[in-house]
């Protein structure tokens, strides 16, 4: 299925004419020192894993995934790296054959990227747990953050799961409220799990996949979750022993990192004229508007 690209506003960076002279190497170690590859998961890859470290830049592409839509969109913008969330591959590829025969394959995506001078570099976990990874979809849901419910060893401002207030001078917050916040923010209706009359006090937001964080959630008595994606049956059984839970879809609840990405781009040297940042759409869709 082609998925539209569409160019995302950035935010307030100002604009230059032209690019200094800096490498791929060196932007990305600019990105490892906000985005730190010790603060990934062990099982995560960070930073650069395809591409010349010792080329010039001369334009980031930023997005969520790097599909090869994404890197066809990145030529077409003059840009020789993707910047993603999420890497390009987690297990190494068993092969490196065109999608053309193989299809959508991590091995594939880096054939491609190989075969047309593009770097692809990646800050998942590492970006997850950092302050402003943490924050960014509570602040965009309007709630008070009141710091990691998991912390990270030695960093107790970064972690996963952020622990949450209602906000606005703590005004009552009911789950159909909530999720009505989500609706609006994210352009995407939600799975709500649990009675949308209930008052909300402990929120925990968490993006991606929250399935190992449903036991914490329980255990520090959190009203609701709000994530990306659960299993069926952890969910159903984590609603049964009182937790509401709000599930965005993976990609609706990851989303706001790419305008990071973007930013932290820029911080390193990169003018926004340089920097392109876009929405792959999501990778699905709910029919209610349809009529038969």
């Amino acid at each position: 299925m082609d998925v539209a690209l569409s160019k995302i506003e950035s935010g307030p960076l100002s604009p230059t004419d032209g690019m200094p002279a800096l490498s791929i190497g060196e932007l990305e170690r600019a990105l490892l020192s906000r985005f730190p590859a010790q603060d990934a998961c062990e099982w995560d890859r960070t930073g650069l894993l395809v591409g010349d470290p010792t080329g010039e830049v001369t334009g980031v592409f930023v997005a969520l995934d790097p599909t090869i839509e994404v890197m066809q969109a990145a030529l077409a913008a003059g840009c020789n790296v993707v910047l993603t969330h999420h890497p390009v591959y987690l297990d190494a590829p068993e092969g490196f054959l065109p999608a053309q025969v193989v299809g959508q394959t991590p091995g594939s995506r880096v054939a491609f990227a190989l075969a047309h001078g593009l770097s692809c570099m990646n800050f998942h976990t590492a970006l997850d747990v950092s302050v402003e990874g943490l924050s960014a979809l509570p602040r965009m849901l309007r709630l008070e953050c009141l710091g990691p419910l998991e912390p990270l060893g030695g960093s107790p401002s970064k972690g996963f799961v952020m622990l949450c207030a209602p906000g606005e001078q703590n005004a009552l917050l009911r789950l159909s409220d909530l999720a009505a916040r989500c609706v609006a923010v994210n352009k995407a209706h939600p799975r709500v799990w649990g009675d949308d009359t209930r008052p909300l006090m402990r929120i925990a937001v968490s993006g991606g996949s929250a399935n190992s964080f449903l036991k914490l959630c329980l255990d520090q008595g959190i009203d609701c979750l709000v994530c990306g994606e659960l299993g069926y049956h952890a969910a159903l059984d984590a609603m049964g022993s009182g937790l509401s839970i709000i599930e965005l879809g993976h990609d609706v609840s990851e989303m706001p990192l790419c305008a990071i990405l973007a930013d932290a781009v820029s911080e390193a040297g990169v003018p926004n004229s340089c920097i392109t940042m876009v929405s792959a759409g999501y990778a699905w869709h709910t029919p209610e508007a349809y009529r038969r």
